[in-house]
């Protein structure tokens, strides 16, 4: 019987659900047809397939040739089952034989000549096969990429003759194993160079530690997005599994993952005129949008305000949630989005709002307007709220300012806090659920007491309660604490100081 089973993978979201070809070779007319939901890409396959196999002075059968792509109801998308369907053909007309293509998986684009193109969406195939104990056989320029995964055996090839070659037994390929020395690369952006700004500098600190939201009110150039930029240097160390999922979304989108950027935290900067899908991802094939391509870094949106208010709210169930869910009609897709938000916006129109020059002239009602663009649901989110003030010029102009800690310096503080966060519940401050806030944010009776004085004055709801508990457990972390001091619950307080009067309910 005319048969060969090849295996491959396909992608749904950053997952690589396993693919089997089944190559079958009957009598008829010569024909080439493709089943199992394969989108043009693939079915387009057959032209490349065929060129690659005769410009390698192999024969291409001159039959009935039928490729099932299964499971039939998973889409198929790409260039990546080239490989595994010449291969199949190959094996099918007993050219290359049969047995050896059962310990391995094929994934890589063809070009007509038979040599191999990089695909994307590698890391996450590398990350499945390593349960299946098969070997992955994929183009040589995919090969850091998937050897991230030190558990897959990973064989790079140039040319399909090579793959050939290696499964007949003539000539083996060499495993890949790539070492990433690289610990934490840094991104230009050191936190010594903010001058001043103290108070936004320790805000800066707690979200860092806490993994909290941030948003920054504050005129033109008073350094917004300068602090912004310096989070992710302070940030504590990327774990193994949380390198792999960044890198495996960064992989299935269009941009494709660097292997220089490995365990770096992302910092995201979208511009205001974005829309909901690239915010949030989707498409006809769904991908990742920018509050995915953020996970487990910093997604930035300066000028606040300015954004559609639509857009704004698909941010609300994300940053509870720690992901998104984007359903189209052949399939739902789970795009993981655990990031940390820094949002930055002017006190009015103008941006003067409190300037000593006074050259601010919006009206009240101009300023509320403004400020209303953002929903009380989605403000309620962020846990700190900083007031960025524009400082003086001798104050910027002192050379005393030079010698302000650096991010190395704070990331020591932050990660001390954020191992006892770890020790402690497991996760960082920010992901504690109502039953541990209970239970880890405990407060005395004068605690209760300064709180509960809060809610009344502020208008706090129930949401920003816990989000205030939660910030004065990362300050009692900063300062080595067990217990939430008085200190450490007004502290967080004063964070909450644009809840009263600013934001309208939707």
């Amino acid at each position: 019987m005319s048969l060969a089973i090849v295996y491959s993978r396909a992608q749904t979201g950053i997952d690589a659900p396993q693919v089997t070809i089944e190559v079958h070779l009957s009598r008829g007319l010569p024909s080439l047809s493709i089943v199992g939901l394969a989108e043009t890409a693939v079915k387009e396959s057959k032209d490349r397939v065929r060129c690659a196999i005769i410009n390698n002075r192999f024969e291409f059968p001159l039959r009935r040739i039928t490729i099932n792509l299964a499971p039939a109801d998973l889409p198929k998308e790409g260039g990546r089952f080239d490989l595994p369907i010449a291969l199949g053909i190959l094996a099918a007309s007993r050219q290359i034989a049969v047995e050896p293509l059962q310990a391995y998986e094929f994934v890589g684009e063809l070009s007509l000549t038979g040599e191999l193109r990089p695909v994307h969406g590698i890391l996450p195939v590398s990350r499945s096969i390593r349960f299946s104990h098969r070997a992955l056989i994929l183009p040589v320029e995919n090969a850091d990429e998937a050897a991230l995964v030190s558990e897959t055996c990973v064989y790079p090839a140039h040319h399909l003759l090579a793959v050939c070659a290696h499964l007949e037994g003539t000539q083996q390929l060499t495993r890949h194993r790539y070492e990433h020395t690289q610990t934490y690369p840094a991104n230009g952006c050191d936190l010594s160079e903010v001058r001043a700004q103290h108070h936004a500098r320790r805000a800066l600190e707690i979200a860092a530690a806490g993994g909290h939201n941030l948003l920054l009110v504050g005129g033109p150039g008073v350094g917004k997005t300068m602090l912004a930029q310096r989070l992710p240097g302070i940030l504590p160390p990327m774990t193994e599994e949380e390198a792999m999922e960044t890198a495996a979304i960064a992989s299935i989108s269009k941009q494709g993952f660097r292997i220089e950027n490995w365990k770096q935290r992302s910092f995201r900067s979208p511009h205001h005129t974005a829309s909901a899908v690239a915010l949030v991802g989707g498409g006809s094939h769904p991908r990742p949008g920018e509050i995915s391509l953020a996970h487990h870094g910093v997604l930035f949106l300066d000028e606040f305000p300015e954004f559609d208010r639509k857009v704004l709210e698909v941010l609300r169930e994300p940053l509870e949630s720690g992901h998104i869910l984007i359903s189209r009609a052949a399939q739902q897709v789970r795009f993981p989005a655990s990031f940390q938000l820094v949002a930055a916006m002017n006190p009015c129109p103008c941006g003067y709002l409190g300037d000593p020059s006074g050259r601010c002239h919006c009206t009240e009602d101009q300023v509320r307007r403004y400020r209303h663009r953002i929903s009380g649901p989605l403000l309620d989110r962020i846990d700190l709220h900083i007031e960025v003030q524009n400082m003086p010029g001798h104050i910027l102009l002192n050379e005393d300012g030079v010698g302000a800690e650096d991010s190395e310096t704070v990331r020591s503080r932050v990660i001390a806090a954020r191992q006892r966060q770890l020790a402690r519940s497991g996760k960082a401050n920010n992901c504690l659920t109502g039953r541990e806030i209970e239970q880890y944010c405990c407060l005395d009776r004068n605690g209760k007491k300064l709180l509960g004085q809060a809610i009344s004055q502020l208008g706090l709801s129930a949401r920003a309660m816990h989000r205030v508990m939660k910030v004065a457990r990362t300050i009692a972390d900063l300062a080595n604490s067990e217990q939430i001091e008085l200190p450490h619950l007004g502290e967080a307080i004063t964070y909450r100081r644009l809840d009263k009067n600013t934001i309208a309910p939707s």
